[in-house]
Protein backbone atom coordinates (compact mmCIF):
# COMPACT_ATOMS: atom_id res chain seq x y z
CA UNK A 1 0.00 0.00 0.00
CA UNK A 2 1.25 3.49 -0.58
CA UNK A 3 1.67 6.13 2.28
CA UNK A 4 -0.51 9.11 2.93
CA UNK A 5 1.30 12.37 3.45
CA UNK A 6 -0.33 12.60 7.37
CA UNK A 7 1.26 12.00 10.38
CA UNK A 8 0.74 8.98 11.94
CA UNK A 9 -0.01 7.45 15.09
CA UNK A 10 3.03 4.99 14.90
CA UNK A 11 6.00 4.33 12.39
CA UNK A 12 7.49 0.99 12.81
CA UNK A 13 11.10 0.71 11.98
CA UNK A 14 12.20 -2.21 10.16
CA UNK A 15 10.24 -4.74 8.21
CA UNK A 16 11.38 -8.22 9.33
CA UNK A 17 9.11 -10.15 10.98
CA UNK A 18 9.13 -8.23 14.39
CA UNK A 19 8.51 -4.80 12.52
CA UNK A 20 5.83 -6.18 10.67
CA UNK A 21 3.67 -8.06 13.56
CA UNK A 22 3.96 -4.90 15.43
CA UNK A 23 3.13 -2.83 12.71
CA UNK A 24 -0.19 -5.08 11.67
CA UNK A 25 -0.97 -4.97 15.62
CA UNK A 26 -1.13 -1.39 16.21
CA UNK A 27 -3.03 -1.28 12.34
CA UNK A 28 -5.81 -3.82 14.20
CA UNK A 29 -6.24 -1.66 17.10
CA UNK A 30 -6.73 1.58 14.95
CA UNK A 31 -3.83 3.21 14.46
CA UNK A 32 -2.60 4.75 11.69
CA UNK A 33 0.64 3.02 11.38
CA UNK A 34 3.56 3.72 8.66
CA UNK A 35 6.46 0.73 8.38
CA UNK A 36 9.66 2.11 6.77
CA UNK A 37 12.68 0.02 5.98
CA UNK A 38 15.77 0.50 4.25
CA UNK A 39 14.83 -1.97 1.81
CA UNK A 40 12.35 -2.56 -0.57
CA UNK A 41 11.66 -5.70 0.28
CA UNK A 42 10.19 -7.15 3.37
CA UNK A 43 12.95 -9.35 5.65
CA UNK A 44 15.77 -8.92 3.54
CA UNK A 45 17.93 -9.30 6.78
CA UNK A 46 18.07 -12.43 9.54
CA UNK A 47 14.25 -13.05 8.64
CA UNK A 48 14.68 -13.67 5.29
CA UNK A 49 17.14 -16.33 5.90
CA UNK A 50 15.47 -17.99 8.88
CA UNK A 51 14.22 -21.43 8.74
CA UNK A 52 10.68 -20.01 9.77
CA UNK A 53 9.75 -22.98 11.91
CA UNK A 54 7.07 -23.21 14.60
CA UNK A 55 7.38 -25.21 17.33
CA UNK A 56 7.85 -25.31 20.76
CA UNK A 57 10.89 -24.96 22.67
CA UNK A 58 12.56 -28.75 24.95
CA UNK A 59 14.27 -28.64 27.97
CA UNK A 60 13.99 -28.84 31.43
CA UNK A 61 10.83 -26.27 31.92
CA UNK A 62 12.88 -23.21 32.50
CA UNK A 63 11.38 -19.71 32.59
CA UNK A 64 12.38 -19.17 28.75
CA UNK A 65 10.99 -22.70 27.86
CA UNK A 66 7.67 -21.20 29.43
CA UNK A 67 7.36 -18.09 27.50
CA UNK A 68 8.35 -19.67 24.05
CA UNK A 69 6.33 -22.41 24.44
CA UNK A 70 3.49 -19.56 25.26
CA UNK A 71 4.54 -17.84 22.18
CA UNK A 72 4.82 -20.66 20.09
CA UNK A 73 1.30 -21.54 20.86
CA UNK A 74 0.10 -17.48 19.99
CA UNK A 75 2.12 -17.69 17.22
CA UNK A 76 0.66 -21.00 15.54
CA UNK A 77 -3.07 -19.84 16.06
CA UNK A 78 -2.39 -16.29 14.23
CA UNK A 79 -0.72 -17.93 11.33
CA UNK A 80 -3.66 -20.50 10.96
CA UNK A 81 -5.98 -17.94 11.29
CA UNK A 82 -4.73 -14.57 9.17
CA UNK A 83 -2.07 -16.10 6.91
CA UNK A 84 -2.80 -20.35 6.60
CA UNK A 85 -1.49 -20.32 3.15
CA UNK A 86 2.20 -19.42 4.33
CA UNK A 87 2.22 -21.84 7.05
CA UNK A 88 2.59 -25.28 6.20
CA UNK A 89 1.52 -27.50 9.76
CA UNK A 90 4.23 -30.18 8.50
CA UNK A 91 4.62 -31.12 12.49
CA UNK A 92 7.89 -31.10 13.06
CA UNK A 93 10.33 -33.72 14.97
CA UNK A 94 13.21 -32.92 16.98
CA UNK A 95 16.38 -35.47 16.85
CA UNK A 96 18.91 -35.72 19.47
CA UNK A 97 22.36 -34.38 18.20
CA UNK A 98 23.88 -37.40 19.49
CA UNK A 99 23.90 -40.17 22.09
CA UNK A 100 24.48 -37.77 24.79
CA UNK A 101 21.85 -35.20 23.69
CA UNK A 102 19.50 -38.37 23.33
CA UNK A 103 20.02 -38.97 27.10
CA UNK A 104 19.05 -35.77 28.03
CA UNK A 105 15.69 -35.94 25.79
CA UNK A 106 14.49 -38.28 28.22
CA UNK A 107 14.23 -35.76 31.01
CA UNK A 108 12.23 -33.61 28.75
CA UNK A 109 9.07 -35.71 28.42
CA UNK A 110 7.63 -34.28 31.59
CA UNK A 111 8.02 -30.82 30.67
CA UNK A 112 6.46 -30.90 27.07
CA UNK A 113 3.42 -29.36 27.88
CA UNK A 114 2.36 -29.10 23.73
CA UNK A 115 0.84 -32.27 21.70
CA UNK A 116 3.65 -34.72 20.72
CA UNK A 117 4.70 -38.02 20.49
CA UNK A 118 7.96 -40.21 21.19
CA UNK A 119 9.51 -41.18 17.54
CA UNK A 120 11.53 -44.26 17.54
CA UNK A 121 14.33 -44.80 14.88
CA UNK A 122 11.91 -46.99 12.69
CA UNK A 123 9.06 -44.62 12.81
CA UNK A 124 11.48 -42.00 11.64
CA UNK A 125 13.00 -43.90 9.02
CA UNK A 126 8.89 -44.45 7.91
CA UNK A 127 9.68 -40.59 7.15
CA UNK A 128 13.01 -40.49 5.31
CA UNK A 129 14.96 -39.87 8.26
CA UNK A 130 18.05 -41.83 9.23
CA UNK A 131 18.61 -41.34 12.82
CA UNK A 132 19.87 -43.53 14.90
CA UNK A 133 18.17 -41.52 18.31
CA UNK A 134 14.34 -41.30 19.29
CA UNK A 135 12.76 -38.02 19.24
CA UNK A 136 10.03 -36.05 19.52
CA UNK A 137 7.09 -35.61 16.71
CA UNK A 138 5.55 -32.24 17.83
CA UNK A 139 2.31 -32.60 14.83
CA UNK A 140 0.62 -29.32 15.48
CA UNK A 141 4.16 -27.78 14.71
CA UNK A 142 5.46 -26.29 11.11
CA UNK A 143 7.40 -24.12 9.18
CA UNK A 144 6.44 -20.22 7.50
CA UNK A 145 7.47 -19.05 4.17
CA UNK A 146 9.75 -16.20 5.72
CA UNK A 147 10.01 -13.98 2.88
CA UNK A 148 6.16 -14.38 1.57
CA UNK A 149 4.62 -13.91 5.61
CA UNK A 150 6.38 -10.93 6.20
CA UNK A 151 5.64 -9.70 2.13
CA UNK A 152 2.14 -10.50 3.05
CA UNK A 153 1.93 -8.31 6.51
CA UNK A 154 3.51 -5.60 4.58
CA UNK A 155 0.56 -5.74 2.04
CA UNK A 156 -2.11 -4.80 4.67
CA UNK A 157 0.10 -1.72 5.97
CA UNK A 158 1.16 1.72 4.70
CA UNK A 159 5.07 0.80 3.74
CA UNK A 160 7.77 3.13 2.82
CA UNK A 161 11.76 2.47 1.62
CA UNK A 162 13.53 4.53 3.65
CA UNK A 163 17.14 5.30 5.54
CA UNK A 164 15.88 6.69 9.01
CA UNK A 165 18.89 8.84 9.44
CA UNK A 166 18.12 10.31 12.63
CA UNK A 167 14.95 10.83 15.13
CA UNK A 168 14.00 14.45 16.19
CA UNK A 169 11.40 15.68 18.76
CA UNK A 170 9.33 18.38 17.50
CA UNK A 171 6.05 19.56 20.06
CA UNK A 172 4.68 16.22 20.86
CA UNK A 173 5.86 14.68 17.41
CA UNK A 174 8.82 12.59 16.53
CA UNK A 175 10.34 13.53 13.17
CA UNK A 176 12.30 11.43 10.75
CA UNK A 177 15.32 12.69 9.02
CA UNK A 178 15.37 13.46 6.24
CA UNK A 179 11.98 12.60 4.89
CA UNK A 180 10.41 14.91 7.63
CA UNK A 181 7.63 11.82 8.64
CA UNK A 182 6.10 12.51 11.58
CA UNK A 183 4.56 10.51 14.23
CA UNK A 184 3.60 10.43 18.00
CA UNK A 185 5.13 7.16 18.71
CA UNK A 186 8.45 5.19 17.04
CA UNK A 187 8.56 1.14 17.47
CA UNK A 188 12.60 0.18 16.13
CA UNK A 189 12.35 -3.29 15.24
CA UNK A 190 15.71 -2.39 13.55
CA UNK A 191 17.50 -5.72 14.33
CA UNK A 192 21.08 -6.21 15.29
CA UNK A 193 21.55 -2.47 14.27
CA UNK A 194 20.42 0.21 16.90
CA UNK A 195 22.55 3.37 15.88
CA UNK A 196 19.25 5.77 16.36
CA UNK A 197 19.53 5.97 20.13
CA UNK A 198 21.99 4.69 22.96
CA UNK A 199 20.44 0.91 23.14
CA UNK A 200 23.68 -1.06 24.81
CA UNK A 201 22.27 -2.04 28.02
CA UNK A 202 19.24 -4.53 26.05
CA UNK A 203 22.57 -6.30 24.21
CA UNK A 204 21.50 -7.13 21.49
CA UNK A 205 23.95 -8.99 18.95
CA UNK A 206 23.51 -10.31 15.36
CA UNK A 207 24.16 -13.86 14.54
CA UNK A 208 24.83 -14.65 11.11
CA UNK A 209 22.75 -17.40 9.27
CA UNK A 210 22.30 -19.11 6.19
CA UNK A 211 19.99 -21.19 4.61
CA UNK A 212 19.28 -23.27 0.82
CA UNK A 213 16.21 -23.45 -0.72
CA UNK A 214 16.54 -26.57 -2.72
CA UNK A 215 14.58 -28.18 -5.89
CA UNK A 216 13.68 -32.09 -4.78
CA UNK A 217 10.94 -35.10 -5.13
CA UNK A 218 11.96 -36.28 -1.95
CA UNK A 219 8.57 -37.23 -0.38
CA UNK A 220 9.39 -35.59 3.03
CA UNK A 221 6.14 -34.80 4.23
CA UNK A 222 7.43 -33.82 7.83
CA UNK A 223 9.94 -30.95 8.79
CA UNK A 224 12.82 -32.07 11.03
CA UNK A 225 15.30 -30.69 13.38
CA UNK A 226 18.65 -32.08 14.57
CA UNK A 227 21.72 -29.17 14.52
CA UNK A 228 19.86 -27.78 11.62
CA UNK A 229 16.76 -27.66 10.06
CA UNK A 230 15.42 -29.37 6.93
CA UNK A 231 11.61 -28.50 6.26
CA UNK A 232 8.97 -30.63 4.93
CA UNK A 233 8.99 -30.93 1.07
CA UNK A 234 6.43 -28.25 0.30
CA UNK A 235 5.48 -27.72 -3.63
CA UNK A 236 8.74 -29.48 -4.84
CA UNK A 237 11.01 -27.21 -2.27
CA UNK A 238 12.96 -28.54 0.55
CA UNK A 239 14.56 -25.60 2.98
CA UNK A 240 18.25 -26.50 4.64
CA UNK A 241 18.93 -23.86 7.28
CA UNK A 242 19.99 -21.92 9.47
CA UNK A 243 23.92 -21.73 10.77
CA UNK A 244 24.66 -19.64 13.46
CA UNK A 245 28.09 -17.82 12.80
CA UNK A 246 28.97 -14.87 15.39
CA UNK A 247 31.41 -13.47 13.26
CA UNK A 248 31.62 -9.97 11.90
CA UNK A 249 33.57 -11.73 8.67
CA UNK A 250 31.05 -14.32 8.23
CA UNK A 251 31.37 -14.28 4.76
CA UNK A 252 35.25 -14.84 5.19
CA UNK A 253 34.60 -17.05 7.65
CA UNK A 254 32.51 -20.02 5.30
CA UNK A 255 34.41 -19.03 2.24
CA UNK A 256 32.17 -17.92 0.46
CA UNK A 257 30.08 -21.26 0.66
CA UNK A 258 27.16 -20.58 3.56
CA UNK A 259 26.06 -23.98 2.44
CA UNK A 260 28.74 -26.30 2.34
CA UNK A 261 28.75 -27.30 5.70
CA UNK A 262 24.57 -27.48 6.33
CA UNK A 263 24.38 -29.94 3.21
CA UNK A 264 26.72 -32.30 4.62
CA UNK A 265 25.38 -32.13 7.98
CA UNK A 266 21.62 -32.68 5.59
CA UNK A 267 22.96 -35.54 3.89
CA UNK A 268 23.61 -37.43 6.75
CA UNK A 269 20.08 -37.33 7.94
CA UNK A 270 17.66 -37.44 4.17
CA UNK A 271 18.58 -38.39 1.16
CA UNK A 272 19.95 -35.48 -0.73
CA UNK A 273 20.95 -37.14 -3.94
CA UNK A 274 18.26 -35.09 -6.08
CA UNK A 275 18.50 -31.69 -4.51
CA UNK A 276 19.19 -28.83 -6.67
CA UNK A 277 19.73 -25.71 -5.32
CA UNK A 278 17.09 -22.60 -6.00
CA UNK A 279 18.52 -19.97 -3.81
CA UNK A 280 20.34 -19.03 -1.12
CA UNK A 281 19.13 -16.90 2.06
CA UNK A 282 21.57 -14.71 4.38
CA UNK A 283 21.17 -12.47 6.91
CA UNK A 284 21.84 -11.38 10.45
CA UNK A 285 19.42 -11.97 12.75
CA UNK A 286 19.21 -10.45 16.39
CA UNK A 287 19.46 -11.98 20.26
CA UNK A 288 19.32 -10.51 23.47
CA UNK A 289 22.03 -11.38 26.34
CA UNK A 290 19.49 -13.09 28.23
CA UNK A 291 18.36 -14.96 25.16
CA UNK A 292 14.61 -13.27 26.13
CA UNK A 293 12.79 -11.01 23.58
CA UNK A 294 12.58 -7.02 23.82
CA UNK A 295 9.36 -5.45 24.12
CA UNK A 296 8.91 -2.33 25.64
CA UNK A 297 10.52 1.33 26.81
CA UNK A 298 13.88 2.62 25.71
CA UNK A 299 15.61 3.82 28.50
CA UNK A 300 17.05 7.47 28.25
CA UNK A 301 20.43 6.32 28.93
CA UNK A 302 22.12 9.33 28.81
CA UNK A 303 20.00 11.36 30.75
CA UNK A 304 20.46 8.69 33.36
CA UNK A 305 23.89 8.93 33.77
CA UNK A 306 24.14 12.53 33.48
CA UNK A 307 21.53 12.92 36.24
CA UNK A 308 22.84 9.92 38.30
CA UNK A 309 26.49 9.06 38.18
CA UNK A 310 26.18 6.67 41.16
CA UNK A 311 24.72 4.25 38.82
CA UNK A 312 27.72 2.99 37.96
CA UNK A 313 28.32 1.94 41.48
CA UNK A 314 24.96 0.82 42.46
CA UNK A 315 22.53 3.13 43.02
CA UNK A 316 19.04 2.32 41.62
CA UNK A 317 17.06 5.84 40.51
CA UNK A 318 13.50 5.76 39.08
CA UNK A 319 14.12 5.62 35.89
CA UNK A 320 13.72 7.96 32.44
CA UNK A 321 12.72 6.90 29.05
CA UNK A 322 12.63 8.12 25.69
CA UNK A 323 9.24 9.57 25.10
CA UNK A 324 6.71 7.52 23.22
CA UNK A 325 9.69 5.49 21.41
CA UNK A 326 9.02 1.84 21.70
CA UNK A 327 11.52 -1.20 21.22
CA UNK A 328 10.64 -4.95 19.74
CA UNK A 329 13.85 -6.61 19.37
CA UNK A 330 15.95 -9.52 20.26
CA UNK A 331 14.07 -12.52 19.15
CA UNK A 332 16.85 -14.40 17.96
CA UNK A 333 16.52 -17.76 15.85
CA UNK A 334 12.97 -17.80 16.62
CA UNK A 335 11.85 -14.65 15.43
CA UNK A 336 8.50 -16.24 13.97
CA UNK A 337 7.68 -18.12 17.39
CA UNK A 338 8.25 -14.68 19.53
CA UNK A 339 7.14 -11.64 17.11
CA UNK A 340 3.56 -12.27 17.09
CA UNK A 341 2.66 -12.06 20.87
CA UNK A 342 5.61 -9.36 21.47
CA UNK A 343 3.99 -7.45 18.87
CA UNK A 344 0.36 -8.36 20.54
CA UNK A 345 1.83 -7.28 23.91
CA UNK A 346 3.43 -4.15 22.75
CA UNK A 347 0.63 -3.05 20.61
CA UNK A 348 -1.37 -3.53 23.82
CA UNK A 349 1.03 -1.24 26.02
CA UNK A 350 1.18 1.55 23.31
CA UNK A 351 -2.74 1.87 22.73
CA UNK A 352 -3.83 0.37 25.86
CA UNK A 353 -1.58 1.53 28.30
CA UNK A 354 -1.63 -2.20 29.46
CA UNK A 355 1.70 -3.42 31.11
CA UNK A 356 4.05 -5.14 29.74
CA UNK A 357 5.50 -8.91 30.24
CA UNK A 358 8.72 -8.28 32.72
CA UNK A 359 9.95 -11.25 31.27
CA UNK A 360 10.37 -9.56 28.12
CA UNK A 361 10.23 -5.96 29.59
CA UNK A 362 14.22 -4.50 28.74
CA UNK A 363 14.43 -2.33 31.97
CA UNK A 364 15.25 -5.90 33.12
CA UNK A 365 18.90 -5.65 31.47
CA UNK A 366 19.91 -2.03 32.40
CA UNK A 367 21.29 -1.82 35.98
CA UNK A 368 23.21 -4.94 35.27
CA UNK A 369 24.71 -3.21 32.11
CA UNK A 370 25.81 0.03 34.49
CA UNK A 371 27.21 -2.56 37.40
CA UNK A 372 28.97 -4.23 34.05
CA UNK A 373 30.30 -0.57 32.62
CA UNK A 374 31.79 0.42 35.82
CA UNK A 375 33.71 -2.51 35.81
CA UNK A 376 35.83 -1.75 32.61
Amino acid sequence: MKKSQETYDTIVIGAGIAGCCVALALQKKGQKVLLIDRSAAAASGGSGAAGAFVSPKIGMGSELQVLTNEAYSYAKNFYLKYFPNLFNQSGVIRIPKDKDDSEKFAAYNQYNTNEYENYNSEQLASHGICSQESGFYFPEAGVCDAVGLCAAMMQHVPFLQANVEALKKDVNDWVIAPKGLRAKNIVLATGYQNEIFEMGYMGITGTWGSRGDYFSSLPLTVSMHKSLSVSANIEGVIKVGATHVKSKTPCLECKGDPLEKLFKKASETVDTRDFKLKEVFCGMRSGSKDYFPLAGKIIDVEAMLELHPNLLKGAKPELQYLENIYVCNGVGGRGFVFSPLMAKWLSEYIVDKKEIDNRVNPDRLFYRWCRKKNNK
